[in-house]
């Protein structure tokens, strides 16, 4: 695989020509010379696109595929397929499967499986057996076998005492603690954001404080056990300002946003689309706006998808009775960089990749002469409107089908393979 990109502006601050334009030429994977011009061969493919960026590749810290046990939502064959035509070259699966991926036996599974596909797929392992909240999982086996992560993945630990212990557990392994920040005994049956807008709806609510309450809670567990927890799915201003009082405490703990908590409002459910209805709910727009400053001041780490596809069934029903989440790999830069088109594009760059690297602790990934390439390529200014029959995912439960947004991506270079989405 011999390829020219020719005039590609590089987006990476750790790069010798960070925000500069240049040729960029790949051999067999690797990033063989960057300058201006370069000459190649007959047998060698140029892509030559204006406006063209290039970043380390991005990385998806949250993501659902459904692989195994449920195959029709998500399999991990598209669901990186997906993940590719959204610019990512790594992705982190949840292990709400079933088997759970709770031991060493699930973990390779998903590794060996997923090793010769183009994108990278990191098995996050359960914290607890089941995912149930109730015993500690095998982290250590797990952790050695390929687990990048642990947390119960959408069923956030309830237990005061499981969570203690984790903690504890995991200094031992050096790993994170992912955690959905929600505490369920808390309106367990609301539909979305408890407020003035849900009571016009008609709809059960689910306050912010449930949210709230478990980051302070959790925070004062870390504050205990020294240890690490990230934070995923923030969306409360409060959610925001108690992690960024802890960061400046010292306290290892940092957090990601969805791209709908950053794009959407509770205001947007006034159709009922229940693609909209997603856990933690879509807050108030003074929240929304929170988050976004949030991203600007990099008190928010990183852009996690929360891709969650379902089947036709899940969502075409009455709002009560429709599954939380949506599809969100393909769209989640879009949705992003056109909620946040202020801030800069090495921001931006951050957030999806060197952020998520340095707190995961992942080998670094950088636009560099002699690395192999871990590249993801963009159109930061392309518009385009997202068209739910052409996703890549298995599934199409969507709520930005139809609009126009602003950024697309157009191709990765990983694992020695090149997949670009127009060229």
């Amino acid at each position: 695989m011999n390829i020219l990109i020719r005039q590609v502006k590089v987006i990476d601050p750790q790069a010798p020509l960070h925000n500069q334009i240049a040729d960029i030429l790949i051999v067999s994977g690797k990033i063989e010379a960057i300058g201006n011009p370069l000459s190649v061969d007959a047998n060698t493919e140029v892509i030559d696109m204006p406006g063209l960026c290039v970043s380390p590749g991005w990385i998806d810290p949250f993501a659902y595929f459904g692989d195994p046990g449920f195959e029709f939502k998500e399999t991990l064959e598209t669901g990186t397929a997906a993940a590719a035509a959204g610019g990512y070259t790594e992705v982190f699966s949840l292990p709400n499967t079933a088997p759970i991926v709770h031991n060493k036996l699930a973990v390779d599974y998903v590794v060996q499986k997923s090793k010769y596909l183009p994108v990278q797929v990191h098995p996050i392992g359960a914290v607890t057996k089941g995912a149930e909240g109730k015993e500690l999982s095998e982290m250590y086996d797990m952790r050695v076998s390929g687990a990048v992560a642990f947390g119960d993945g959408t069923a956030p630990v309830q237990s005061s005492g499981i969570m203690l212990k984790a903690l504890q557990y995991l200094k031992a392994v050096d790993a994170v603690l992912i955690q959905v920040p929600d505490d369920k005994s808390i309106s367990a049956h609301g539909l979305m954001n408890e407020s003035v807008v849900s009571t016009q709806l008609g709809l059960p609510g689910k306050p912010a404080i449930a949210e709230e309450l478990m980051i302070q809670r959790d925070l004062e567990l870390l504050r205990y056990t020294s240890s690490r927890i990230h934070f995923t799915g923030i969306s409360t201003a409060k959610s925001v300002e108690l992690i960024r009082v802890a960061k400046a405490e010292g306290l290892a703990v940092t957090c990601s946003v969805t791209p709908y908590h950053l794009f959407f409002t509770e205001e947007d459910l006034q159709e009922y689309d229940t693609n909209l209805k997603v856990s933690p709910p879509l807050r108030s727009a003074a929240d929304r706006d929170a988050l976004r400053q949030a991203v600007a001041d990099g008190t928010i780490d990183c852009i996690a998808s929360h891709h969650q596809p379902h089947e036709w069934d899940s969502k075409v029903v009455e709002f009560e009775y429709a599954r939380n989440g949506m599809t969100g790999l393909e769209t989640t830069f879009a949705a992003v960089r056109t909620a946040l088109q202020t801030v800069p594009l090495e921001t931006l760059v951050a957030a999806f990749s060197t952020n998520v690297r340095k707190v995961f602790g992942l080998e670094a990934a950088t636009v560099t002469e002699g690395n192999m390439a871990n590249l993801t390529f963009f159109l930061p200014d392309e518009t385009w409107t997202v068209a739910p029959d052409q996703l890549k995912s298995k599934s199409r439960n969507t709520a930005f089908g139809g609009m126009q947004l602003t950024g697309k991506p157009v191709g990765i270079v990983s694992r020695g393979q090149m997949i670009f989405n127009q060229a």
